[in-house]
């Protein structure tokens, strides 16, 4: 191991929340609260935001791999948005929304009404589960803290608990040291596996590190390699949990490597060659 930097320093860590999303949906179909990932929402997620004839048909899967196509608005924000007063450099056209399925788009109030549905199948706070699930699991520090916007809070059995987001835009999300997001990295890694202790079923983590259908070498909210284009010269199945501030986990299996760079502005790949060839 090595090191530079401060590497205790708890910062956010934008939309690498994303990858722990995808952690905690299988941990929920590990424990059984949810069931195969081509299975709607709706089948078992009823406040009313799978409700309509077009988002009834949006399945877990779909979520994960921003395939969803869900409509509507998630504290105060329209799954619609565009421009770059709402977008900012993800700017995008107006187009037509498609069926559930049909089209990739990295879209975070999609990944917030995700977020929220697991809370649904977990009946308690994600932030909770994840403590107790994973991050205590592997060891890691009581540091870290995943922040709910102001107005994310839902009604759970007659109390307000925070439904948290899988980025940090328009506020939230989770703040994080390095060394906890390399152990986090090393769960996936080790396909799930802690100690012996099952984190993650290896189906689960075999099908998160395969591309989607229409994404751009995309899994279950993992950055992928297949095509050699996200993390040029490293191998294809090498892959990354990637937020914006350039917060980054490389993982290269063949390597049994991981590698957290962040708030760098350089090319993650580039440097993780540099560390491989450096242990070489």
């Amino acid at each position: 191991m090595a090191e530079f930097g401060d590497t205790s320093f708890v910062d956010p860590t934008y939309s690498v929340a994303k990858s722990m999303l995808s952690t905690l949906a299988g941990v929920a179909q590990r424990d059984g609260r949810i069931g195969k990932l081509d299975e709607p929402v709706a089948a078992r997620v009823q406040d009313g935001g799978y409700a309509s004839a077009h988002n009834a048909s949006v399945t877990w899967k779909q979520h994960l791999q921003q395939e969803s196509e869900w409509e509507g608005s998630m504290w105060g924000k329209d799954a619609d948005f565009v421009g770059k007063a709402a977008f900012g450099a993800g700017e995008r056209k107006p187009r037509t929304l498609g069926a559930p399925g049909s089209h990739y788009e990295y879209n975070d109030v999609r990944i917030n009404r995700f977020a929220l549905s697991l809370l649904r199948v977990f009946d308690k706070p994600l932030p909770e589960v994840f403590q107790e699930q994973v991050m205590d699991v592997i060891g890691a520090s009581n540091s870290w803290k995943w922040v709910p916007y102001h107005n994310s809070y839902v009604d759970l059995h007659g109390k307000q608990v925070p439904s948290v987001s899988g980025g940090t835009r328009w506020g939230g999300g989770m703040w994080i040291d390095s060394w906890d997001m390399a152990r986090f990295g090393y769960l996936w890694l080790r396909g799930g596996q802690w100690n012996g202790r099952t984190v993650l079923p290896s189906s689960y983590v075999k099908e998160a590190l395969t591309p989607s259908a229409h994404g751009p070498d995309y899994g279950y909210l993992w950055w992928l390699n297949t095509g050699g284009k996200t993390l040029p010269g490293l191998p294809a199945n090498a892959f990354a949990a990637l937020g914006a501030g350039s917060n980054t986990i490389v993982v290269s299996p063949d390597h049994d490597l991981v590698v957290v760079w962040r708030w760098h502005g350089g090319n993650a790949a580039e440097f993780t060659r540099r560390v491989i060839a450096a242990i070489r």
